[in-house]
């Protein structure tokens, strides 16, 4: 399968899915295109399946403030490593029950970590 990761389109008749990673995304996207992709994880994972997801925990770290997403959301935390790691990488379980991903959206706008700390994208680019 090639496509663009970003589009929900690219998922149709493979979701929902017992397991869905999104690594190297977090790290790389706006905070509204992150919440996006947890939104669009309620489309993507079948009740009971599992996300495996990434983020750095550089300044500003976001971790906490993916797992509060992730868990208002119906997720639930399975597994997050210690902050005294340098990464952030977390597994949330779905408990509730799937929704219809939205066609055509894009989760995402890949920026890039470098822009990003740059101030170069901010939560209202996106």
């Amino acid at each position: 399968m090639r496509g663009d990761a970003s589009l929900t389109d690219v998922y149709r008749g493979m979701v929902p899915a017992d397991l869905v990673l999104v690594c190297g995304v977090f790290g790389n996207v706006s905070d509204e295109d992150i919440e996006r992709t947890v939104d669009s994880c309620a489309g993507l994972c079948r009740t009971g399946g599992t996300v495996v997801w990434t983020r750095h925990r550089g300044a500003p770290d976001r971790v906490p403030l993916i797992c509060e997403w992730f868990e208002t959301r119906g997720f639930a935390r399975q597994w997050l490593s210690d902050p005294a790691a340098g990464f952030g990488v977390g597994t949330h379980r779905f408990m509730g029950e799937t929704q219809p991903l939205v066609p055509g959206m894009s989760m995402f706008t890949f920026t890039g970590y470098d822009t990003l700390r740059r101030g170069g994208a901010t939560t209202d680019d996106a």
